[in-house]
């Protein structure tokens, strides 16, 4: 566990919807989970304390979980090319506030298995939402903080969208990710279109075969990670700790079934038919939201916001963080850390 003393000082966030710097930031006292103030300066940290495994739904789900056991839950989602590292020094930042932090491998990363050889190595959106519910089931979790960047922004947009129940608060990175299939068969502006080549890689034979290969697979991911965040300074060993998620048996059927499925390329199962066609018509998010873009992932929308604003009907908020690339917890851990506190609390303003 982290020490009091590593969280003496604290970060001045507010909670506007003002652009967000790591720089110049004054110092507070911490509080506990159920304050919402501002919390503790960010320590380094390289890796998670003994990670657990749990059997729910389809998978054996391996995680990492700080924080008091009875503490509020947040439950903390990566991305790709990414693993739970991205949320090593998020997590806590949270815990020691009182919450209790559960950071998953999702399917095909790290220490996440499927149970059964037979089960189809699916990554459409709805499948892996349902990972989560069934996950919280799993750990007799009735409502969780869900916060989220890349696939992990999706799938905990499509929990708080069809499950709002389950879910207390949403903290989004990119605001509203849920996949339009069919809008993703037009074409986007050349410069898009360029941000997104591994896509379309995985769409042949070759990317198929890099994702399978680990030296290739270490190299375009490396590239995916240089590019997207270009003002972020990780070494070898930070790119390594995380690499070593994408060594499952199971990583790169899955990669390649998420982008090719996206594109229309490959199918799902009947099985999430009904959830699918509930996300095609673009449902609105109540639950109390944070949206975070990154100014310097190419992937962030211009406009601050205004593209996805309206799919998000209750209690809200946005920031935009300068300086900062695509894997907003990793890059920016305090900035992430207060969203999740601040949209915990929206409702109580």
């Amino acid at each position: 566990m982290i020490s009091r003393r590593s969280f003496g000082k604290a970060l001045g966030f507010g909670t506007g919807a003002a652009a967000v710097s790591m720089a110049g930031l004054g110092s507070a006292q911490t509080a506990s989970a159920a304050s919402g103030a501002p919390l503790g300066t960010p320590a380094a940290h390289t890796g998670f304390p003994r990670l657990k495994q749990v059997r729910a739904g389809l998978l054996d789900v391996g995680y990492a979980e700080v924080g008091p056991a009875h503490g509020p839950a947040v439950i903390c989602l990566h991305g790709w090319p990414y693993d739970i590292h991205s949320y090593v020094d998020v997590a806590p930042l949270l815990a020691a506030q009182g919450y209790r932090v559960l950071v998953p491998y999702l399917r095909g990363h790290g220490t996440t298995r499927f149970r059964s050889g037979g089960t189809f190595r699916n990554a459409q959106q709805s499948a892996i939402a349902l990972d989560v519910i069934a996950l919280m089931d799993a750990l007799k979790i009735e409502k969780a903080v869900l916060a989220g960047f890349d696939w992990g922004s999706r799938t905990a947009d499509i929990v708080a969208a069809l499950w709002p129940e389950r879910c207390k608060a949403l903290v989004s990175v990119s605001g509203y990710l849920v996949t339009n299939r069919e809008a993703n068969l037009n074409p986007l502006a050349a410069k898009a279109e360029y941000a997104w080549w591994y896509q379309y890689y995985f769409a042949t034979e070759r990317g198929r075969l890099a994702m399978q290969d680990k030296d290739l697979r270490r190299d375009l991911t490396r590239l995916v990670w240089d590019t997207v965040s270009p003002t972020w300074d990780f070494d070898d060993a930070t790119f390594e700790r995380t690499a070593a998620a994408f060594d499952n048996p199971d990583y790169a059927a899955i990669v390649i079934h998420n982008y090719r499925w996206r594109l229309s390329l490959a199918d799902g199962e009947r099985r999430y038919d009904a959830l699918e066609k509930r996300l095609a018509a673009r449902p609105v998010i109540g639950v109390p939201t944070v949206t975070l873009d990154a100014e310097r992932d190419p992937f962030t929308a211009p406009g601050g916001g205004a593209s996805y604003r309206d799919r998000f009907t209750g209690a809200y908020e946005h920031r935009t963080l300068a300086g900062i690339g695509h894997n907003v917890p990793q890059e920016a851990p305090a900035a992430f850390a207060q969203a999740v506190i601040d949209a915990d609390h929206l409702l109580g303003k």
